[in-house]
């Protein structure tokens, strides 16, 4: 298993629009049906073991959140012809399975993965209500293998600041997991 950090994106970046299919209902959904609402985007998948290793927790606390104002996107990035796990189909399953109260997308051009310099799984990235990036990197320290607990502690300090009005500390750590299956062709400069 090796670990590939999230890119850590320059705060006060403005979220890169959006429209992809979430499989489950069948819906587009976009950036813009967000508006004026803080937005947590997660670039993720249905095999990682990173994903995994947080997964019940993570949709815990995003589904909970929901009921504080804050909006969650999950989107997966991954190749799916050479990752079947990853699949659509797959996609309906984990998310009915869990219990997702937010759309789980699929970025079949990989195009919105580029755009928001995503390089891992899972890959956080939480907007304010101007859809200004004021957090990326890590849910929490716990990682598979690791003695430290997944407790979400990053990520709900961050969500605690923006939901209060204030700014997330500027101490992030980045995020680590699997690195995005990109297509042939696909795999981004900015590494």
């Amino acid at each position: 298993m090796s670990e590939t950090p999230s890119t850590m994106l320059e705060i006060g970046t403005q979220a890169p629009s959006f429209s992809l299919p979430e499989p489950a209902s069948g819906n587009q959904v976009s950036l813009s049906d967000y508006n004026g609402r803080p937005l947590l985007v997660v670039f993720s998948c249905n095999h990682c073991p990173y994903v995994l290793h947080i997964l019940k927790s993570f949709t815990e606390f995003a589904n909970a959140a929901k009921f504080r104002g804050l909006e969650t996107v999950m989107i997966n990035s991954n190749d799916v012809a050479g990752y079947p796990a990853d699949s659509p189909e797959k996609m309906v399953e984990l998310a009915l399975n869990l219990d997702f109260e937010f759309p789980y997308l699929y970025d079949e051009s990989q195009q919105v993965a580029l755009s928001y310099q995503a390089a891992c799984t899972p890959d956080f990235f939480l907007f304010d209500a101007d859809h200004r990036l004021v957090y990326r990197g890590q849910y929490d320290g716990s990682r598979p293998g690791n003695s430290t607990a997944v407790s979400g502690s990053d990520m709900k300090a961050a969500v605690d600041a923006l939901l209060a009005g204030t700014l997330p500390s500027g101490e992030q750590v980045p995020s680590v997991g699997c690195n995005i299956k990109w297509r042939e062709g696909n795999a981004p400069g900015y590494f």
